[in-house]
């Protein structure tokens, strides 16, 4: 009875913590918060702050990451498996579920673009990112300090640098060095194992299941 009076307020736990718009849909359509399944793995929404590509915080009081419950779960057997490698380290989640609204928004920055290119780094609303099903991930390594591992980019690079089908050209041309490789494999080492499935423009990103399945089994998060 507490407990429901509390989340009727917005509240949760002991710690009053106050329950957001976006984080509402999340909770409302079944999506968990991935650190109540794993408190190991580490959070830093990059759309709650200003450090991404349209430099501007589309998320406000949103600090937890959401997924869908499979996808959650196969998040934390990454972790698992990370762990078995190298214990010290642990996932670093930088997004999960997306409303359809914030990809709006990225759609509506990237306009100066041709649309085949505008697709290269943003999806269209109209078809939906796999974010917007709560089946996709945005994530990297952090190691015993809490630091992210070198990637060779930083998150939301757009460019040749960050598509992992480009690597072994960028290794030769020595633009990514073989310890930001080895980084990288490591990440899609754990994930895949765990089930996800990376993507050839982006080293972060990760999909628990294809755009079509996600879309016909949960529909958009609006």
């Amino acid at each position: 009875m507490i407990a429901g009076v509390l989340m009727t307020l917005g509240v949760t736990g002991y710690g009053q913590t106050k329950i957001g718009a976006f984080e509402r849909k999340f909770i409302d359509r079944g999506l968990v918060d991935v650190q109540k399944l794993d408190p190991t793995l580490k959070v830093e929404l990059k759309y709650s702050t200003t450090d991404n590509f349209i430099k501007e915080d589309v998320y406000g009081d949103l600090e937890r990451a959401y997924l869908q419950p499979m996808a959650a779960e196969k998040l934390v057997k990454a972790n698992k498996f990370l762990k078995q490698e190298k214990p010290n380290y642990t996932l670093l989640v930088y997004d999960g579920a997306r409303p359809r609204s914030v990809t709006k928004i990225f759609w509506k920055r990237m306009s100066h673009l041709p649309y085949n290119r505008r697709e290269d780094f943003v999806a269209d609303p109209a078809r939906g990112s796999i974010h917007n099903f709560g089946c996709a991930v945005d994530l990297t390594i952090a190691d015993e300090k809490g630091q992210p591992l070198d990637m060779g980019t930083i998150f939301d690079f757009f460019g040749e640098l960050a598509e992992p089908r480009r690597e072994a050209a960028m290794l030769k041309a020595g633009k990514l060095t073989k310890q930001q490789l080895e980084n990288r494999k490591l990440l899609r080492r754990v994930m895949i194992k765990a089930g996800y499935t990376s993507i050839q423009t982006e080293w972060w990103h990760y999909n628990a299941m294809s755009r079509e399945r996600a879309k016909a089994t949960y529909g958009f998060i609006e």
